[in-house]
């Protein structure tokens, strides 16, 4: 039996990972989102809950950013294309 070696280039590795797990982040705070909206229509929420849940997805929003620039991602190599199903992530 032969073992063939992958060749694995560590820098793009580490890349990868970061797009994966900012992506899965990315996904959480657009279902958070879509929550909170839904509970403001729904009048659940008082008005300073509703401040607060739109600091707190605008300082989200931001540090995304952030972590995107910091490590070379584009937010749009966050949207994995998933074949026949469509991208994971909703368009705004």
């Amino acid at each position: 039996m032969t073992v063939s070696r992958l060749d694995v280039d560590r820098d793009e590795l580490g890349r990868d990972l970061v797009a994966l797990v900012l992506t899965v982040v990315e996904l959480l705070r657009q279902l958070m989102e879509r929550q909170a909206i839904r509970r403001i229509d729904q009048g659940d929420l008082s008005d300073r809950q509703v401040d607060e849940i739109g600091t707190t997805l605008m300082l989200l929003d931001q540090r995304m950013a952030e972590l995107c620039e910091q490590h070379g991602v584009r937010p749009e190599d966050l949207n994995l294309d998933l074949g026949p199903l469509g991208t994971l992530l909703p368009r705004d």
